[in-house]
């Protein structure tokens, strides 16, 4: 893994990318989180229970080739049930890998939190917008 500031953009330029992942019907009344010191933080509060964000490269499979890039910018915007069921799996990965967790430590958090239902499953209807031209 990369220095951890080497992940971070600059606050206004990310709330622009993670906007740009949804329609603005949506994503101007969507709440913002933006990656903070610790995981992510709600920068903008929302009005229609849609959440936009930056997704970072530690949220891809631990397989994943780019999984350590510092350059990779995911802008996506999860619909309320995503929020439910798929954002926290971001949150509690972003949070091990900012501790210092290796990939394989929080591959097997994540499992172990899901055999315990620490985690929720996956809600019917749960999807995201990933319309943005600007991400990497």
């Amino acid at each position: 893994m990369a220095p951890p500031d080497q992940y971070r953009m600059e606050r206004d330029a990310e709330i622009a990318l993670a906007r740009s992942a949804a329609p603005a019907s949506i994503s101007q009344d969507a709440e913002v989180m933006l990656l903070g010191r610790r995981d992510y933080e709600t920068t903008v509060k929302g009005k229609n229970g849609f959440v936009c964000m930056v997704l970072r490269s530690w949220t891809a499979g631990t397989d994943d080739p780019e999984l350590w890039n510092p350059k990779v910018r995911s802008p996506i915007c999860f619909n309320p049930p995503a929020v439910r069921s798929y954002l926290p799996q971001v949150i509690m990965k972003t949070k091990a890998i900012l501790a210092g967790q290796s990939k394989h430590q929080m591959a097997e958090e994540i499992r172990v939190a899901l055999d315990k239902k620490e985690l929720p499953s996956q809600e019917p209807g749960a999807m995201c917008y990933m319309m943005s031209k600007q991400g990497s």
